[in-house]
């Protein structure tokens, strides 16, 4: 699962503050990428080691309560940080934030159903899909037919090749992967109506609103456990905060481009912290339908990357 700001594909400029520092080409110096490159690795390694540490959670609190717990505590965090301000808004603004804070809490909720009944490298290379399919169909090339036939063929390697693999979890992911789509859509309207990071802040508090009850209800006490809040907390803090942190300061000196291209490695990332944390061994066949995927959503970007350039040389 990513972050707020992480949001492959064509959208990933109309969605987070355009990145400062560039050379004039619109690639980073050679001294100045390293920085801004490790910050959005380690934002990714974060929230796949956040989305293991959830896992590992959902036996004491359910997918349900682990939700609830991430959504409420990474709003508390940015609304305390950000202070977005109520008034002044019109109700076109707030029908926005709301739809965002809705699609928000699907997109977790979907995703977490998944991951309890799937390991998370296959997950979130379902989950990719998304904004793969969003960018693919964006950009309206010929050769996004050679990235389109890349991913179904790791679908068909994860579904067709793997037996063990819950097709319950499956659809699960692929619904968090249409949420992901439609969640860099209302990112970036959201974006557009408010300032700095405000917008995130409020649709946050209303997916948090919207889960806190289906987590209490499937959890009930068992989510005032001071372990159990710890370690929601903790996932919050993972998944949610320090990703969106690291990745808002890369991203004042990375082009968006190469931005989108580094988030299509998470299938990867996510993998490894299953391996890691929760002893979850990638098969051949597995590895093989991550790298399909892998290399068709970085295909895609690189594709929509050439085009607006075309676009940019016709205008000049």
């Amino acid at each position: 699962m990513t972050t707020p700001s992480a949001l492959p594909g064509p959208s990933t400029s109309a969605a987070v503050p355009a990145p400062a520092g560039p050379a004039a080409d619109g690639s980073p110096g050679r001294r100045g990428a390293l920085g801004p490159v490790g910050l959005v690795l380690a934002g990714g390694i974060s929230v796949q080691f956040g989305g293991a540490l959830a896992v590992s959670l959902m036996p004491r609190a359910g997918a349900l309560g682990v939700v609830a717990l991430r959504l409420l505590v990474a709003a508390i965090v940015l609304l305390v940080v950000c202070r977005p301000r109520l008034r002044g808004h019109s109700r076109t603004d707030w029908n926005t934030v709301i739809l965002f804070g809705l699609v928000m809490g699907a997109m977790n909720g979907l995703f977490y159903q998944a991951v309890a009944r799937i390991p998370l490298g296959p997950a979130v290379t379902l989950e990719v899909l998304g904004p793969l399919a969003l960018s693919v169909l964006a950009s309206r090339r010929a050769i996004n037919i050679l990235w389109a036939a890349l991913a179904l063929a790791g679908v068909f390697l994860l579904g067709g090749g793997v037996g063990d693999l819950d097709p319950v979890g499956a659809a699960f992911a692929l619904g968090a992967g249409a949420m992901w789509a439609a969640y860099i859509i209302f990112s970036a309207r959201t974006g557009r109506r408010f300032p700095q990071a405000d917008g995130l802040a409020l649709a946050m508090a209303v997916a948090a609103v919207l889960f806190l009850p289906l987590g209490i209800a499937e959890s009930g006490t068992k989510l005032l456990d001071p372990v159990t809040l710890s370690l929601g907390a903790a996932v919050a803090i993972l998944s949610s905060v320090l990703p969106y942190t690291l990745e808002l300061l890369a991203l004042r000196h990375l082009p968006a481009s190469t931005f989108a291209i580094l988030m299509s490695l998470e299938p990867a990332l996510a993998a490894a912290a299953g391996f890691l944390v929760l002893s979850q061994a990638l098969t051949a066949t597995e590895a093989a339908a991550i790298a399909l995927v892998i290399a068709a959503s970085m295909g895609a970007v690189r594709t929509q990357v050439g085009r607006g350039r075309a676009k940019a040389k016709e205008k000049t």
